[in-house]
C-alpha cells in the first residue's frame, strides 16, 4: 500500500483508489510504449525490405503517371461520398488507362549498343558525327523500343524497329560544336512505355563517352619573348664561382677551386685571379588564365581569352620548354600539346573564388621557384590597379606580361609598371603583339 506525507502536518494519509488507478495506468502507458517501441525495432527490416522491393516498381511510375494514380483515387473517393457518377466514370478511366500501360513496360531487351564519335576531338566550328549502333544480341526477336540518347545540354531520341536474332541498326546524329566544350555523349538508354507516358521502365546500355571541341589557336612567331627553347638558362643577377656565364675577375681567396683561376691574368699582375660567373637558371614560364567571370565583358571575351592562353600554352609544349599552366579550377597537363587542349575544354567561368588577382597569382606560383617568365591572361574589367599590383608579385628576374582580352577595344602594346601590357581585340593580332613585344 502506498502512503504519502502531508509536508503541513507531518501525517500520514493512505493513497485513495483514484491515486491507485493513476499509477496504474501510468505503469501500463510505459509497458505499452515500450512494447510499441520494441514492435517498431522488428518491423523496421520488413519496412526496410519492402521499400527495397517496391522501389524499382514505383520507378516505373513517371510523373504523370502518379497524378493519374491520385486523379484516380480522387474521383473515386468523390464518387462514394457524394454519389456522383461521373467521378466514378472518371477514376475508372483513368485505372483502365493505368492498366492497359502496365502491358507496354513488360518484355526483356538483349541488346548490344556501342555509341561512336567521329572525330573525338575537333576544333570549334568543325564538324562531328555520331553513330549509335543497336543489335540484338540474343535468341529472340525484341520488340520496338525507344532509345534516348543525352548529348551535352540536348537529347536525341530514336525509334528502334523490331530485331530478331543477331539483327541489328544504326543511327546517325550531328553533334553541335560551335562553341569550345567538353560534350558527354549518352549514356544510351532504352525505354518501355505507353504513348501517354503514364508508365516509363528505363534500362542504360552504355556509359558516357567524351567528345572534345578544342578552342581555335593560331601559331605564334618562335621569336617571341620567353617562348624559344633555351638550352643553357636563362642569366640572372646573382653572382657565383661556378656557372657558364663569365662576369669578372676577383682576388683568390683561400677556399677557392683551383680550377677556376685565369693563370694569364695571374701571370700578368703577380697575383692569382679567379673567375666569377653570373648564375643561370633554366627557362621556367608561368603561364596563368584569369577565369574570374566578372572579370569579362561577356561569354565571347571569356571564350577569346581561352584562345589565347591555348595559343601560348601549345607552341611553349611544342618548343619544350618548362612550363605551368594555371587556372582556378587548378592546373592543366602540359605532356603534349593535346593532353593541355583537351583541359582548355574543361576550363569555365568562376564567381569569387579569389578576392583579387595578385592572389589568385600568388596561389598558383607558391609551389614552384620563380619563373623566369610569367603570363597572365585576364578580362578586360579588371582594373589598372589590381594588374600593377599582381605583376610586382614576382622579383626582377622575372620578366612579366599581362594579355588582356577586349573584344571591343584597339590592339595596342604599352609598358604598366614592371610588366608589358598587351590588349587583344581579336585573335589574329596576338603573334604580332607578342613579337612586338620581342623587341
Amino acid at each position: 500500500m502506498t502512503t504519502q506525507t502531508s509536508g503541513a502536518r507531518g501525517r500520514r494519509r493512505r493513497a485513495t483508489p483514484a491515486d491507485q488507478a493513476r499509477i496504474a495506468l501510468t505503469q501500463l502507458a510505459g509497458l505499452g510504449g515500450a512494447g510499441l517501441r520494441g514492435a517498431g525495432r522488428i518491423a523496421a527490416p520488413a519496412r526496410r525490405w519492402a521499400a527495397s522491393a517496391l522501389r524499382p516498381s514505383l520507378r516505373v511510375v513517371s510523373g504523370l503517371g502518379w497524378i493519374a494514380v491520385g486523379g484516380a483515387a480522387v474521383s473515386i473517393l468523390l464518387a462514394v461520398a457524394l454519389g456522383w457518377a461521373e467521378f466514378a466514370f472518371l477514376g475508372a478511366t483513368l485505372l483502365g488507362a493505368l492498366a492497359i500501360a502496365t502491358a507496354f513496360v513488360f518484355g526483356r531487351s538483349t541488346y548490344d549498343v556501342t555509341i561512336d564519335l567521329e572525330p573525338r576531338r575537333v576544333v570549334a566550328g568543325e564538324r562531328a558525327l555520331g553513330r549509335l549502333s543497336v543489335t540484338n544480341d540474343g535468341a529472340r526477336p525484341v520488340l520496338p523500343t525507344r532509345m534516348e540518347l543525352p548529348v551535352g545540354e540536348g537529347e536525341a531520341a530514336f525509334a528502334i524497329p523490331r530485331l530478331v536474332p543477331g539483327a541489328g541498326t544504326e543511327e546517325l546524329f550531328a553533334v553541335p560544336t560551335e562553341r569550345r566544350a567538353l560534350i558527354l555523349a549518352g549514356p544510351a538508354i532504352s525505354v518501355r512505355g505507353d504513348q501517354l507516358g503514364l508508365l516509363r521502365r528505363t534500362t542504360r546500355w552504355t556509359d558516357q563517352v567524351e567528345l572534345f571541341v578544342h578552342p581555335r589557336t593560331v601559331r605564334l612567331a618562335a621569336t617571341a619573348r620567353g617562348l624559344v627553347r633555351d638550352l643553357e638558362g636563362q642569366t640572372t643577377k646573382v653572382i657565383t664561382d661556378s656557372d657558364l656565364a663569365f662576369h669578372a675577375l676577383r682576388t683568390y681567396e683561400p677556399g677557392d677551386d683551383i680550377r677556376n683561376v685565369h693563370w694569364r691574368t695571374s701571370a700578368r699582375t703577380g697575383q692569382l685571379m679567379v673567375r666569377q660567373y653570373q648564375e643561370t637558371r633554366r627557362s621556367q614560364l608561368l603561364l596563368t588564365f584569369d577565369a574570374e567571370q566578372d572579370h569579362f565583358a561577356g561569354t565571347e571575351e571569356f571564350e577569346l581569352g581561352v584562345s589565347v592562353v591555348a595559343s601560348i600554352a601549345v607552341h611553349v609544349v611544342r618548343e619544350e620548354t618548362q612550363v605551368r599552366a594555371v587556372w582556378q579550377g587548378g592546373p592543366m597537363r602540359v605532356d603534349t600539346p593535346t593532353a593541355l587542349l583537351d583541359d582548355s575544354c574543361r576550363i569555365s567561368p568562376v564567381e569569387g573564388r579569389h578576392p583579387a588577382l595578385r592572389e589568385f597569382l600568388r596561389q598558383a606560383s607558391l609551389r614552384m621557384e620563380a619563373p623566369s617568365l610569367a603570363i597572365t591572361v585576364t578580362g578586360s574589367r579588371v582594373e589598372t590597379p589590381e594588374l600593377r599590383a599582381a605583376a610586382a608579385l614576382w622579383g626582377t628576374d622575372t620578366d612579366t606580361i599581362t594579355v588582356r582580352v577586349d573584344t571591343a577595344g584597339e590592339p595596342r602594346l604599352s609598358r604598366l609598371g614592371r610588366t608589358t601590357l598587351i590588349t587583344v581585340s581579336t585573335l589574329s593580332e596576338l603573334p604580332t603583339l607578342l613579337k612586338r613585344a620581342a623587341r
